[in-house]
């Protein structure tokens, strides 16, 4: 099984910036990549961004310009660096490892607790 460790949560002002991060242990058998999901407050989870090993990254139209996801492979560890946030960015972010097919990124690995992100206007 894998294991992931988030953290950076906490609480901001519209327009400030946050860095989340992920570190990735334990054997990872098909996953080559990670991904951040979000789960607002009476909404649905959602991917926000995803990383493969080889560079690939996809982003939720919602975060486009706003957020990215470098990662570091020597460190195992994957970032979720928030720009310009929004109000409507409160929520729950959960860090997965998982894959691509044809650009489109699958979880693999078990829910975390995730980490809450609180953003005030």
């Amino acid at each position: 099984q894998v294991q992931v460790m988030e953290s950076g949560g906490g609480s901001v002002q519209a327009g400030e910036s946050l860095t989340l991060s992920c570190g990735i242990s334990g054997k990872v058998f098909s996953a080559n990549a990670a991904g951040w999901y979000r789960q607002p407050p009476g909404k649905q989870r959602e991917l926000v961004a995803a990383i493969s090993a080889g560079g690939r990254k996809t982003y939720a139209d919602s975060v486009k310009g706003r957020f990215t996801i470098p990662g570091d492979n020597a460190k195992n560890t994957v970032y979720l660096q928030m720009n310009s946030l929004k109000p409507d960015d409160t929520t729950v972010n959960y860090c997965t490892v998982g894959g691509f097919q044809e650009n489109i990124y699958y979880p693999k690995s078990r829910w975390g607790q995730g980490n809450k992100v609180t953003v005030s206007s």
